[in-house]
């Protein structure tokens, strides 16, 4: 599905310059903004309808429909979102003077756990990298970091030589939006990172890569599908069953903490979250950790 059929109106290519301009959302979002709208654009059109002239029905029965052909809730309430974000802009313009999305709500979506490792997984994954293998110090560090500090895959494959500060143990990670956090970093990933600087000292990085911390063979910075490949290479030889990704070490690092009693705020400042919901979906805690606690401590399990 494509919006630009219907960007030569006016009130749409002023609303994907809103996006841009005044949201300050990147091209990508804005352009996954605008293909949601056109749904309901399309819906619209051959319905007949104006879209300055619908109204809450109109609006639910698109819903609908988008449920009828197989788009599942989670679509289904990035759509809405995108719709009301519309409806909000034409408000802003002076174009509507009531807001038909106002009453509009997004299908109930489930909690959806993300799949952890435990700590022994992870020791299995690491010790399965062979380090006399030309990038095994590279990996072996890519996946310390990865779990010592919660990094999201585009933040690790972008993390620079000049925002590590070892000595004083953390490091600056530019997370999205470009907004800088600073994270604390273990000892076992500055050994690994250290063991990686001596092998990377006899590559020559490609132009404007001389700050990436991890690169390839020929001098570029890794992609994500190749951190995603080895990730599921090393979980493979570990005999790790469970459907892993690089963001399971995010996961995993915001979970462990939890589980040791680590305050939920410092988790998300750590994990560079704007909202704390954010942090409360990625850091479940382990039913088997909840039995245990009731078990311990309920009253009416104490001995008499």
């Amino acid at each position: 599905m494509n919006i630009d059929p219907f960007l030569s109106d006016r009130n749409i290519s002023g609303y994907r310059t809103y996006l841009l301009l005044e949201r300050s959302f990147s091209e990508n979002t804005s352009s996954a903004y605008l293909e949601d709208l056109s749904k309901l654009l399309i819906y619209l059109r051959e319905a007949h309808i104006d879209y300055l002239d619908v109204d809450l029905d109109v609006l639910r029965d698109f819903l609908v429909g988008l449920s009828d052909i197989g788009i599942c809730g989670r679509s289904q309430a990035r759509v809405v979102s995108g719709i009301k974000s519309f409806y909000h802009y034409l408000i802003l313009d002076g174009k509507l003077e009531e807001d038909p999305t106002e009453l509009l709500e997004s299908p109930k979506i489930g909690l959806k756990l993300p799949e952890v490792l435990t700590i022994g997984e992870i020791d299995s994954i690491l010790d399965a990298i062979d380090l006399s293998s030309p990038q095994g110090h590279r990996n072996r560090a890519m996946l310390e970091v990865l779990y010592s500090c919660g990094l999201r895959v585009s933040e690790l494959i972008n993390l620079q030589l000049s925002n590590l500060y070892l000595k004083e143990e953390y490091i600056v990670v530019i997370g999205k939006g470009d907004k800088q956090r600073i994270v604390p970093i273990s000892r076992c990933a500055i050994k690994e990172l250290n063991y990686w600087m001596q092998d990377r000292s006899f590559i020559e990085p490609k132009k404007g890569e001389e700050d990436i911390v991890f690169l390839s063979r020929r001098g570029t910075r890794l992609t994500r599908n190749m951190v995603f490949h080895l990730v599921k290479y090393y979980a493979d030889l570990a005999g790790i069953r469970k459907s892993i990704s690089p963001h399971t070490f995010r996961h995993s690092f915001a979970t462990h903490l939890l589980e040791g009693g680590a305050n939920l705020r410092a988790i998300q400042e750590m994990l560079g979250h704007k909202s704390i919901l954010t942090t409360e979906i990625y850091t479940h805690v382990d039913v088997n950790l909840l039995r245990d606690q009731v078990n311990r401590f309920h009253p009416m399990n104490q001995d008499n």
